[in-house]
């Protein structure tokens, strides 16, 4: 290393040849890195999806939950198994730890479950077990409006679809809100018992009618035919002229024994754009691409289906893609900006364009080539990786001031340019790279932190090390070559303004001068005052509070609505109507995207429910509306209070929130009895709806839907020869219809669904007259047969860890996390729990447990890496402790720094820490290195002090102001996307603030009571 500026000079060609490269494979870098949000995260959750037709929540607890609960507990890694049983479906979600091989647990999982199938019910469908893949969750949802929606529909799935699905990246494409017309066949079971038919017979009729089959082949005039059989039926005119062949002998057309026409299938789900009926289309990506990428090719298709169609109109309703446009964007700006700002500074040093050029191609050149070094480690360009250059942005020209200034040196003494920049370069290349790797150090712990804070900052953590490393290859190679051939060493004729930084310059130098002297003579006062500096911003930590992860700001919330269960989707329709009406008051909200009926949860949609309601809403640009999203989403709050009739529950909609924690705030009670964690649970909820700031409490136990159970009796339906089967089914067919087959006309297909008439369902009186069809050829009433009773459960039994739970979750406003929990465990502490139960948080409150945890002991290990490089560098063990100093010192400042900002402590801000420790003790190294060189020629100690460190005020000032003004606009947060690096950037700000003027007076002052103390050591011995 110590010859690589010889090398430099001596070869300019050379070395403009490999810049060269460097930029050309840089250039190609970028063009091919893919964009996205956040790197790719590896979620290790698995799902076991298992379906019990007909059973009840118990008894797929029972008899599906616990034995597949029993057997996944003993595949390796499990962290969490966590269930949920509802009517004829068992979901089963498996967390793992962190850095599990998934595909190794999912085939593990899948062997237990083989071991354990002959204890399962024989009529289970096949255990289902998938991975969790947040990469593959949907990017893009559209809407499709136009005057039909019957039309519509078919347009949307026979000809927009199609072509989205061929797209490259999109994985599948999923269609809602549609309008379907079937062909409805409605009997009256009493008029068709009269004729002599049955509904099983009709329908079978209807099956063996509507068939093409091929028939073999014959032989005609030395020729094979095929023969074929057409029997489909080509109209509904030709449905209702069928003739039926009635048990007398008799034949009538199928119109003469039951109504048939066209209608309109109930609708499962209504989508709806600001007011207007619409289709929605909800695609997926596949894992691999990127998302930005995906949705560049969706919206070139969407331009050519709108040239094509032009009777429609296609919207973008949710577009993750634009967020992580504008986010990278407005952090490239940042950086950007940040750059100039460093450079500005070098300039008012250097009073010199050609020296400040010098070194401010180190940032440009820096940060193609770690393009280059990201693009062949796999990783994206995303806010962390960005970040990681706009937070190394003013660290890329520490370097270059370094070597620039002591080849100024060397030229001022006489030696040619060549040699200058020969002698000057390789003079201090050790310690640039020690300088270097002390920073690059901090980042190694990184590694070792565990979980999706490991995941996320890495990508962070490999870019400011790949572009510090450049930087050190340039500040050894291309800075020598330049500084040999552009380097100033007579200053011109400078601009007054520069004339007048330098003055003040000047003045500050002897204020320092001034200061240090009375410091020097003042030990034990500037340590007392640096000590209580110390204490006072440790305990500062308790004031600020603490949250796991700052909640992204992406313009988008959603409202759920939910009816008591068995409300009807017209019930369901009329209070997201008077929501939508509130809603297009606020001028605030840019599009209101409306979803009628959906799933249960995220996992197990299973189902649709017509009590079910969302709404997505759209914001205006940040800039355009200056109230941040949880503003707005208070205000939509308190509005909404004023409907009554359900649940309405207002969050932030976050594409970006996945494998964050889940919610601010889980409570989860844990114990056996249903109905006591119920109870349990109410009394949770009114104590956490008490604290201050809490939000949307609620519980995640639901009321099963209202249902009318069926109790045969055994002894009548034997004496009619009926079985549970034959009159289950019989209720099903004529209450829910049955599909008895399709009718196909013009090319779409038809579903032709015999039910019985609407009276059967208006009342339980119609409904227990249901006549049933026995054995001897008659029926008899439903009433006669079975006792019935209305009833309702439990819709949902969850389980966590294998035993019972409910979770009562919240999130926040205007109040961190911590201080939340704290003041509700004070409440809960005076709680009294029944015997065998007992609650636990979950949710953020323990992924940050388990971040800190991790974290603390990377910071460990950082601080270890620092002391062992310096004591690498400086031979000795003392010194390196001195240097060390100045991290407490900048720990000081950066808990400072966030309590003035009033932004509590979370994990980009302990991130900003370790960033820190490495960045402050560079200071200290060219202090205390300049001092001991000093030393080295006989100059008493005190005077070694004071002149090295006015000698070093100014490259240790350069150094500290390009850094801070390159991540001041980082730290302001005034754009999107910018909330993971603003506590980052505030801690490093603050430390560095503090420290600098700290480090130029308290590491002097250490330095010399460490050197009495030798002294004095020394003198005792020569005594003896």
């Amino acid at each position: 290393m110590m010859k690589i500026p010889s090398w430099a000079v001596k070869k300019p060609i050379s070395v403009l040849m490999i810049v060269a490269i460097i930029l050309l494979l840089g250039g190609v870098s970028l063009s091919r890195l893919p964009m996205d949000l956040l790197p790719k995260m590896n979620i290790p959750v698995a799902v076991v999806n298992t379906q019990y037709l007909g059973a009840g929540p118990y008894e797929v607890e029972n008899l599906i939950t616990r034995p597949i609960e029993e057997a996944v507990a003993t595949v390796h890694n499990v962290k969490h198994i966590n269930s949920t049983s509802m009517e004829g479906s068992s979901i089963i979600v498996i967390e793992f730890n962190q850095g599990t091989d998934m595909e190794f647990a999912t085939l593990e999982i899948r062997e237990k479950i083989d071991l354990i199938k002959r204890y399962l019910p024989e009529d289970i469908l096949q255990p289902i077990v998938l991975k969790i893949d947040p990469n593959a969750l949907p990017i893009m949802t559209l809407g499709v409006t136009g005057d039909d929606l019957e039309k519509l529909q078919e347009i949307v799935e026979y000809r927009i679809k199609p072509r989205l699905e061929r797209l490259e990246g999109i994985a599948s494409v999923e269609i809602s809100g549609g309008r379907e017309k079937s062909v409805a066949i409605t009997i009256n079971p009493t008029q068709l018992e009269m004729q002599g038919i049955s509904q099983e017979q009709l329908m079978a009729l209807l099956r063996a009618e509507n068939i093409n089959l091929p028939g073999g082949e014959i032989l005609d005039d030395r020729k094979y035919l095929t023969v074929r059989t057409v029997g489909e039926f080509q109209s509904l005119e030709e449905v209702k002229k069928l003739p039926i062949t009635l048990p007398m002998g008799q034949t009538a057309k199928l119109e003469d024994l039951v109504e048939i026409n066209f209608q309109e299938n109930d609708s499962l789900q209504i989508a709806k754009i600001n007011g207007v009926p619409s289709i929605r289309i909800t695609m997926q990506k596949q894992p691999t691409f990127n998302t930005v990428q995906v949705a560049n090719g969706v919206y070139t298709e969407m331009t050519k289906i709108q040239e094509e169609l032009n009777n429609i109109q296609l919207e973008i309703v949710t577009d993750q893609s634009l967020f992580i446009r504008r986010s990278i964007s407005n952090v490239g700006k940042t950086a950007g900006l940040g750059g100039i700002l460093a450079i500005l500074i070098l300039y008012l040093f250097m009073r010199s364009i050609r020296n400040t050029l010098v070194i401010a191609l180190s940032i440009p050149i820096s940060i193609i080539a770690t393009f280059t070094l990201m693009y062949f480690t796999g990783l994206t360009l995303n806010l962390l990786s960005l970040g990681g250059f706009a937070l190394g942005i003013g660290m890329l020209v520490d370097n270059g001031i370094v070597v620039l200034e002591n080849i100024y040196r060397f030229r001022e003494k006489g030696y040619s340019p060549v040699n200058a920049a020969i002698h000057g370069a390789e003079e201090v290349a050790a310690a640039v790279a020690a300088s270097t790797l002390t920073t690059v150090a901090v980042f190694l712990p990184v590694v070792f932190v565990e979980g999706m804070t490991g995941e996320i900052f890495k990508e962070l953590a490999l870019t400011v090390t790949f572009s510090l490393l450049a930087s050190l290859g340039i500040s050894l190679t291309l800075i020598p070559m330049l500084s040999s051939k552009v380097i100033e060493i007579k200053e011109k004729r400078a601009h007054q303004l520069l004339n007048r930084v330098e003055e003040n310059f000047k003045k500050a130098n002897r204020f320092y001068r001034s200061i240090l002297e009375w410091s020097l003579g003042h030990r034990g006062v500037v340590m007392t005052v640096a000590t209580i500096i110390f204490l006072v911003s440790t305990i500062s930590l308790l004031w600020i509070g603490a949250e796991y992860f700052p909640e992204f700001d992406e313009g988008t919330f959603t409202i759920s609505i939910s009816l008591p269960h068995g409300s009807r989707l017209e019930d369901t329709e009329t209070i997201v109507n008077q929501i939508e009406e509130i809603l297009r008051k606020n001028e605030d909200i840019d599009g209101i995207f409306t979803n009628i009926g959906g799933g249960d949860d995220y996992y197990g949609g299973f189902g649709r429910r017509s009590n079910r309601g969302s709404i997505d809403v759209r914001l205006k640009p940040y800039r355009a509306r200056g109230k941040e999203t949880a503003q707005v989403i208070d205000e939509i709050r308190w509005e909404l209070q004023a409907i009554a009739g359900a649940d309405i529950n207002v969050a932030n909609l976050s594409f970006i929130g996945v494998g964050f924690g889940g919610e601010t705030v889980e409570v989860e009670i844990r114990g056996d009895n249903i109905d006591v964690l119920q109870e349990i649970s109410e009394d949770f909820m009114k104590i956490i709806d008490s604290v201050e700031g809490t939000r949307e409490v609620a519980s995640n136990f639901t009321d099963g839907r209202p249902q009318l159970e069926l109790y045969l009796d055994r002894d009548i339906t034997s004496s009619y020869g009926l079985q549970t089967m034959q009159i289950a089914s019989t209720i099903r067919n004529l209450i829910q219809g049955v599909s008895a087959t399709r009718l196909r006309i013009d090319g779409k297909e038809h579903d032709v669904v015999i039910g019985g008439e609407n009276y059967l369902r208006e009342s339980i009186g119609n409904f227990i007259q249901i006549p049933i069809p026995t054995l001897a050829g008659g029926n008899v009433p439903l009433e006669q047969l079975v006792e019935y009773r209305i009833s309702q459960g439990p819709n949902v039994i969850r389980r966590s860890n294998q035993v019972r739970s409910i979770t009562v979750k919240a999130t926040t406003f205007q109040r961190d996390m911590n201080s939340v929990i704290k003041d509700i465990e004070g409440k809960l502490m005076s709680y009294s729990l029944p015997a065998g139960y007992s609650y636990q948080y979950r949710g953020q409150k323990e992924q940050l447990q388990e971040a800190y945890s991790s974290l603390v002991l990377a910071v460990i290990l950082a601080i270890l890496l620092v002391y062992m490089i310096l004591a690498t560098q400086f031979q000795s063990l003392l010194h390196p402790f001195i240097i060390m100093l100045s991290v407490p010192l900048a720990f000081s400042g950066g808990a400072l720094g966030l309590l003035v900002s009033g932004i509590p402590l979370s994990i980009p801000a302990v991130i900003g820490a370790i960033v820190l420790a490495g960045i402050v003790v560079n200071n200290g190294i060219v202090l205390i290195d300049y001092i001991n060189i000093l030393r080295e020629n006989k100059i008493e100690t005190k005077e070694a002090i004071i002149t090295a460190g006015t000698t070093r005020l100014r490259p240790i000032m350069m150094t500290t102001l390009t850094t801070v003004l390159g991540l001041i606009p980082l730290a302001m947060g005034i754009s999107e996307g910018s909330e993971v690096q603003v506590p980052l950037a505030t801690v490093v700000i603050g430390g560095l603030v503090l420290s600098t003027p700290l480090t130029l007076i308290v590491l002097p002052i250490v330095y010399s009571i460490f050197n009495d103390f030798a002294v004095y050591i020394s003198n005792r011995r020569k005594k003896k």
